[in-house]
C-alpha cells in the first residue's frame, strides 16, 4: 500500500504516533513515537476515529500530505509535509557484529517475519545452536501479527507460557505456550527496546523477560495491550 509509514493509535481522544516504520517517508521526516498529530491537511484530529485518520493519511504514491505535529518534548506545533510512497514489507534486517554474534532488527511483524529471522540467522551460522550471542533489536517496532510474535518467541524459548489473550468473557481465554524445537536459539541474548516498541514487539520482549531468557536493554515500551480480531464481511 501507499502511505507515509506510521503506526497510529488513539489515546484520550488524541491521535498519537505509536512508531514510524523504518526507511519510510514518516521515518525520514523525523516523526517519533509519542508525537501528537493535531491536524491532517488542516483538519483537527481531536476525537477523530482511527479509520478516518488512516483514510486521510493514506493516498497515492507521490502525493503529499500535510500534518501538524506536536513532538512530545516540545510545546510548539509544527507543520510537516510528507510525500507518500510505497511502504516496504521487509521485516528483518541483519549484520554480523563479530564471529557468531549477529545483530537482527525486526522492523515489524508480518506474515514472513519468523521465516526471515531464521534465514537471517542461517546467513551467519549453519545451525542456530552455533551462535555465541544474539542482539535482537525491537526499537521502533510498532507490532503486527500476534501469531508471528508467538512464533518468534517460540524460536527462542524451549517451554513456558508466551502470552495469553482474553476478552470480556473469561471462557474466551487462549494461552500460547512455547514448544521445544531442534532449531531453537539457545545462545545468550540482548533485546533492545524503546518507547516505539509496541504490541507484538512487547509480547516478544515481555516473554523473554518473564522467562529470564534475555537481557532487556533500553527504554520503557509503548504499552499497547490490545489484540484485534479481523471479521470478514460479505
Amino acid at each position: 500500500f501507499s502511505g507515509i509509514g506510521i503506526e497510529i493509535s488513539i489515546q484520550n481522544g488524541q491521535l498519537i504516533v505509536v512508531s514510524p516504520i523504518e526507511d519510510t517517508p514518516a521515518y525520514k521526516a523525523g516523526l517519533k513515537s509519542g508525537d501528537m498529530i493535531l491536524e491532517i491537511e488542516g483538519d483537527p484530529t481531536l476525537d477523530i476515529t482511527l479509520m478516518e485518520a488512516v483514510k486521510k493519511i493514506r493516498g497515492p504514491k507521490g502525493s503529499p500530505v500535510e500534518l501538524t505535529i506536536l513532538h512530545k518534548d516540545t510545546r510548539e506545533p509544527k507543520k510537516v509535509s510528507i510525500v507518500r510512497d510505497t511502504i516496504p514489507i521487509v521485516s528483518v534486517k541483519s549484520e554480523l557484529l563479530e564471529e557468531g554474534v549477529p545483530y537482527l532488527r525486526i522492523t515489524r511483524f508480518n506474515d514472513h517475519t519468523t521465516s526471515e529471522l531464521r534465514k537471517a540467522i542461517a546467513k551467519y551460522v549453519e545451525d542456530a545452536k552455533d551462535l555465541k550471542g544474539l542482539v535482537l533489536d525491537l526499537r521502533n517496532n510498532p507490532g503486527g501479527l500476534l501469531d508471528q510474535a508467538v512464533k518468534v518467541s517460540d524460536a527462542i524459548l524451549k517451554d513456558g507460557k508466551i502470552v495469553y489473550i482474553q476478552g470480556r468473557d473469561p471462557d474466551t481465554r487462549t494461552d500460547y505456550v512455547a514448544q521445544d524445537q531442534k532449531d531453537d536459539v539457545t545462545c545468550p541474548m540482548v533485546v533492545l527496546t524503546n518507547a516505539g516498541s509496541a504490541s507484538a514487539s512487547e509480547i516478544v520482549a515481555g516473554a523473554l523477560q518473564d522467562h529470564k531468557r534475555a537481557l532487556i536493554l533500553g527504554e520503557k515500551t509503548f504499552g499497547k495491550g490490545s489484540v484485534q480480531t479481523i471479521i470478514p464481511l460479505s
